[in-house]
């Protein structure tokens, strides 16, 4: 491909993560009105979850895909997917109809977000320019991530949060009339190896019903939540044994037997079950807590999207002098500080240290995410590149969808132990208006202060468990660091 033809796929492809950045902030933004219109605060965790989940079980599939049909066309079959899903979330009258339209939009994120690295790894074949164009991505995501907030809480605050979904349609468009255009993608090596469509199975169903058991604890019935959760990890068993089998698996079991690969994936795993936290629950803090509106809580996630790209700029450069698990290390630490200061944050914390945790938290993820990202795709064989991004791009997202579910199983928990001490007084649907500034100002002011205290002792555990998510992650990574250590030693 020319320059000209690469420059413009490459800036196609950047508005993949632009469409990610949008989606994730002014969703998050627009939460506290969609679970008050739809009466849904009990299904917060689905929300989240729905979408992860849709992701989880077709990023694996559109590596495969991709090397059946062409990078190309898989990746504009999911952009489509993703603007589709967009407008039925946009056209939803009821929280089923939502969760159904978000989990479409789901699958297609799934191939939308991670054929563009596989596509990067084929037009820049040297490590250096890969990362800078890594870098470029995650500039794309901090730059909508910035005016996200901004645009949703304007328009959630002057029209309806059904609005929000409909500003991904012209940029998915745009997206891949230019890729169909200009994208030149090399000859394909024509496979005669069999689909592996039994693992496939497996995986989708095992992930279904481990993460449907996970997310009905403390709402289903304990022996149906214990049954799913149990049936899901012997399918995950039965999958790994399939795939040794299999002539072209869906996840090669060889990726498990590279050391420094599982490394990268364990890291990627703990942090961004961690990072989920923050990004659903702040902005609700913002509002349910401080009654501050829309804007002001998509606001908190403003210092992170600047930080973030200013943590993916400097990474390289601190990599080079520290290594690669030193410089994660360090944004491991910035990470503990975001959430050691939302756990010791009480009810009246100030609108400010909100923004200050913010500014940690995405400095460690720039820190963190593309340096991990592309050490999975030098620690990988080079066949095993493709499917080697698609599964750390799982592992993120499947790590996303556990913690979402449990985090969501912590805020119910605290949400029905609150109204149940109340003995009357404050109601689930009373709570769903306090998640809203619009609406909280129709409840009744001397119960504000009981009412604040429940929704913050949800809150305030989420950010527990992230800080024990993050210390486990740091102690994974000073104990290679000791390895590396002992073995250059010796």
């Amino acid at each position: 491909m020319s320059k000209k033809g690469t420059l413009i796929v490459t800036l196609a492809l950047l508005l993949s993560n632009a469409m990610a950045g949008l989606d994730g902030t002014i969703v998050n933004t627009a939460l506290p009105s969609i679970i008050n219109d739809l009466h849904a605060i009990q299904y917060m965790g689905w929300i989240v979850a729905v979408f992860l989940l849709g992701m989880a079980v077709a990023t694996p599939l559109w590596s495969k895909l991709g090397e059946r049909i062409g990078n190309r066309r898989t990746y504009e079959i999911a952009t489509l997917l993703f603007a589709i899903g967009s407008i039925f979330q946009a056209l939803s009258s009821n929280i089923i109809f939502f969760l159904i339209a978000r989990t479409i939009m789901g699958i297609g994120a799934g191939g939308m977000n991670t054929i563009p690295f596989i596509i990067y790894a084929d037009l820049y074949t040297n490590s250096r320019k890969r990362a800078k164009v890594i870098g470029y991505a995650t500039a794309s995501y901090s730059a909508a991530a910035i005016i996200g907030p901004l645009i949703g809480g304007w328009i959630v605050d002057v029209f309806s949060w059904h609005w929000v979904f409909y500003i991904n349609v012209p940029i998915a468009l745009i997206s891949i009339l230019s890729i169909q255009i200009f994208f030149k993608e090399p000859k394909r090596i024509s496979t005669s190896q069999k689909i592996d469509y039994l693992g496939a199975g497996i995986m989708i169903i095992s992930l279904v019903t481990l993460l449907t058991g996970i997310q009905m604890v403390e709402t289903g019935s304990l022996s149906l939540t214990i049954s799913l959760i149990i049936v899901g990890l012997i399918l995950l068993i039965v999958l790994f044994k399939v795939e040794e089998k299999a002539e072209d698996p869906i996840i090669p079991n060889r990726l498990f037997k590279n050391g420094p690969l599982v490394a990268d994936f364990i890291l990627f795993a703990l942090l961004w079950g961690a990072f989920i936290g923050f990004n659903i629950y702040v902005p609700m803090w913002a509002q349910g807590l401080l009654g501050l509106s829309a804007l002001l809580g998509g606001v908190t996630q403003i210092p992170g999207a600047i930080t973030n790209f200013g943590g993916s700029i400097v990474a390289p450069s601190i990599q080079s002098r520290l290594g690669k698990y030193r410089t994660v290390a360090f944004g491991t630490l910035a990470f503990l500080i975001c959430f050691g200061s939302m756990a010791l944050a009480g009810v009246t914390t100030p609108f400010w240290i909100l923004l200050v945790a913010g500014v940690f938290e995405g400095f460690g993820l720039g820190l963190s995410f593309n340096v991990l990202q592309i050490s999975v795709q030098e620690d990988a064989e080079k066949r095993d590149i493709p499917i080697a991004t698609s599964f750390a791009y799982l592992l993120r997202i499947l790590s996303q969808t556990f913690m979402s579910s449990i985090y969501g199983v912590i805020l119910n928990h605290a949400l029905i132990k609150g109204v149940a001490e109340a003995k009357g007084k404050v109601s689930i649907d009373m709570l769903n208006k306090l998640s809203d500034s619009q609406s909280a100002g129709d409840l009744p002011k001397n119960l504000l202060p009981l009412m604040k205290k429940i929704m913050y002792s949800g809150f305030h555990n989420i950010m527990l468990i992230a800080l024990v998510l993050l210390t486990i992650a740091l102690i994974f990574n000073i104990g290679i660091q000791l390895k590396i250590k002992k073995r250059e030693i010796g």
